[in-house]
């Protein structure tokens, strides 16, 4: 439930303690499917569709949308409602990236694959390869003129 200390003078839910939230849920599945220890290495694309006000109640849900060699992506989504549980509405969502870490001397481990079961599934785990790419470029690195999968759909687009 949004509280006052978590809101704004106008009653909405501050920004920064909807992303720590949602990176602690994203960590958490993250931590999970890696089985081991993870860092946040990068959120993309937030978005605040809608506001949340104090008394809303949220429901966070994250899943993992692709593993890669060290690292996995990590999509949330966030859901309001009143305090009766009316008025349910999908107010933010943003992109995670985690790497996985060996417990001893905390370097990167291998990860355990995503396999897609819907076509929502599926949908975002072709879509990662990419999004992965511009983390890439605007981390510096990856050059543009490297990022195959950016290209290709830049192409098809």
């Amino acid at each position: 439930m949004i509280m006052p200390n978590d809101t704004n003078p106008l009653g909405n839910l501050m920004g920064g303690n909807l992303l720590r939230w949602m990176d602690i849920v994203a960590g958490i599945c993250a931590g999970k499917h890696c089985e081991s220890a993870v860092v946040t290495v990068s959120v993309d694309h937030v978005s605040f569709q809608k506001p949340i006000m104090v008394g809303d109640v949220i429901t966070l849900n994250a899943s993992v949308t692709r593993a890669f060699n060290t690292s996995v992506e990590v999509y949330v989504e966030v859901y309001a409602s009143d305090g009766k549980g009316h008025n349910t509405r999908r107010c933010n969502d943003a992109y995670f990236a985690f790497v996985a870490l060996s417990d001893e001397q905390r370097k990167p481990i291998k990860v355990p694959v995503v396999k897609p079961l819907s076509k929502e599934e599926q949908s975002l785990f072709d879509g990662a390869s990419r999004r992965r790419e511009i983390r890439l470029i605007l981390g510096g690195r990856l050059k543009p003129k490297d990022a195959i999968e950016v290209k290709t759909f830049l192409n098809e687009a």
